[in-house]
């Protein structure tokens, strides 16, 4: 039985010796996982951070661009304002050159009235001294007769 013993405590040796490589091979390949999975992390964490910064740069220059688009209206706006007060004084210039000239021309208009007026009533007693002339000289001509 000793012997047998002895067999079965070189199998028992045997087994343990294999259960020990077995758990350090497990243990290695656990830790080699650990590292792979840890360095997969770094990669992802480095990836989010490249990202981040991707997209803080794309935003900051969406934000620059917005920022000019809005300079370029307020400016085109601006110009737009002065082009139109530019035209309304243009404007406000004729009109008052307008009044101006129809002010000018009603007052020639009351002279022309006046004269028009002065002239008629020049007419009237140059008829009236011409219709006095001829009662005078019917009445000349009667007395002679």
């Amino acid at each position: 039985m000793s012997a047998e013993r002895a067999t079965s405590g070189d199998d028992l040796s045997a087994q343990v010796e294999r259960a020990k490589r077995r758990l350090e091979e497990a243990v290695a390949a656990a830790s080699a996982a650990e590292k792979r999975t840890a360095a997969e992390i770094r990669a992802l964490e480095a990836d989010l951070e490249k990202e981040r910064l991707r997209a803080a740069e794309v935003a900051e220059e969406a934000r620059a661009d917005h920022a000019d688009e809005l300079r370029r209206e307020r400016q085109a706006k601006e110009e737009a304002i002065a082009a139109a007060q530019s035209r309304l004084s243009e404007i406000e210039t004729h009109a008052e050159a307008a009044e101006r000239r129809i002010e000018e021309a009603e007052r020639r208009a009351a002279e022309a009235e006046s004269a028009i007026v002065d002239a008629e009533a020049r007419a009237r007693e140059a008829a009236a001294a011409w219709l006095r002339g001829q009662v005078e000289a019917i009445r000349r001509e009667a007395g002679q007769r």
